[in-house]
């Protein structure tokens, strides 16, 4: 059973997120809006948000990117300082920026130099779709240690939020991110080509300067894995069957895998886990519901939506195309069963399936604020990168699980 502190932290989450649930419901039915917003809002007042230090703090710098002018559509990008090496440039007044602009961040070194390339993962957080943020604290904390424990770059996708922004928006979202990094690798590549003298008279400035240098310096897009955490789990297996569908028209993307930490599936007929742990810890299943409610079309609300019950038969990719989906399931969890018979169905469709279960855990046990130290968390972190390792290594599969 879980401890005593996880209980009445429970108590405590269950109380305030209902709140937050009845509250959003509330202003939305006073509003009467029935179109989403779609310009959005990614956190809401009350999270506990950190901001972003460019500098190498603990291993790991981070920057906040702004994707799209159209929406609220952001991004925290988790730097490792393994992939720095010993060509790092750090100064506030030191930087070798042509356009003179001080910055005392991280610098990588200018284009046409050697750079160690590391793995890109893309992460979706977690909060039903209605809360949470890519730059809450506890994300934050997350995000860093797989940064370090993976050796990659990090990139947490801070999505539009539900009701002012309802489904498929943060679905949208996260394709849009994908592309975007395509479109970062595309114009790095080009920055090269500058760099290198190569019919310079036909570039000008205007895609390098949209160029992310962390990225264009240090990311490896064909090596590209997505994590989504709770509904952030979600988001990552649409995401992951529309890379499927689009194949080299991603290209030089490539998502190699997936890892779909307690998914926040559901579906109209209930299974045991749903009928047993109804009133399970941190999230019960009224709550579920209620969140559901937020996020999907009110014309269209069912629980066998495809973005809820990822065995719909409408989904859009047939399962032996879906790349290898690690899942990570928690014994006091409501969600369980679901997220088990889907890994299940993967396995039958010959897709590298492993499904992570852990005893005596709760439904997001190794990314809430309060769980992240434990050992158990700190274990499921270890767990996800042995098995991450094995798709993004360049020596090949060296790694087995």
């Amino acid at each position: 059973m879980p401890s005593l502190t996880v209980k009445v932290y429970s108590l405590f989450h269950q109380y305030y997120l209902k709140r937050q649930l009845q509250s959003l419901s509330q202003s939305q039915f006073e509003s009467s809006v029935s179109d989403s917003n779609s310009f959005g809002i990614t956190s809401r007042p009350g999270e506990n948000l950190v901001l972003a230090n460019p500098t190498f703090q603990n291993g790991v710098a981070t920057k906040d990117i702004h994707v799209d002018p159209l929406s609220s559509l952001s991004v925290r990008i988790f730097l490792p300082e393994s992939a720095a090496d010993t060509q790092m440039v750090v100064g506030p007044k030191g930087s070798n920026f042509d356009d003179g602009v001080v910055y005392g961040g991280y610098s990588p070194p200018p284009a046409g130099k050697r750079c160690r390339k590391i793995p890109v993962m893309l992460q979706f957080h977690g909060g039903g779709f209605v809360s949470g943020s890519n730059v809450s604290a506890a994300n934050d904390a997350f995000c860093r240690r797989m940064a370090k424990l993976c050796d990659v770059i990090v990139v947490a996708v801070g999505y539009r939020l539900a009701p002012e922004s309802r489904y498929p928006a943060a679905f949208e979202d996260g394709v849009k991110v994908l592309n975007w990094l395509a479109k970062q690798a595309n114009l790095g590549s080009l920055r090269k080509v500058r760099n290198r003298g190569v019919h310079r008279r036909i570039f000008d400035s205007f895609g390098e300067s949209m160029v992310e240098p962390w990225l264009a310096a240090h990311g490896d897009p064909s090596r590209c894995v997505l994590l989504g955490v709770s509904s952030g789990a979600n988001i990552a297996n649409y995401v992951a069957r529309k890379a499927a569908n689009a194949g080299k028209l991603l290209d030089p993307v490539r998502v190699v895998a997936q890892v779909l930490m307690y998914p926040f599936f559901n579906g109209t007929i209930p299974t045991n886990s749903e009928i047993k742990l109804a009133n399970s810890y941190f999230y019960n299943k009224a709550m579920c519901l209620m969140a559901w409610k937020l996020f999907l079309p009110e014309k269209e609300f069912d629980l066998d939506h495809p973005a809820s019950n990822p065995l719909n038969l409408g989904r859009e990719a047939p399962l032996k195309h879906m790349i290898p989906t690690l899942t990570v399931v928690a014994e006091h969890d409501l969600m369980r069963d679901r997220a088990i018979a889907y890994s299940e169905e993967l396995r039958k469709a010959n897709v590298d399936a492993p499904l992570l279960e852990y005893k005596d855990a709760v439904h997001e046990f190794s990314t809430l604020d309060v769980l992240l130290q434990t050992p158990q968390a700190q274990a499921c972190a270890e767990d996800v990168s042995i098995w991450v390792k094995k798709y993004i290594s360049l020596r090949g599969h060296e790694f087995s699980y």
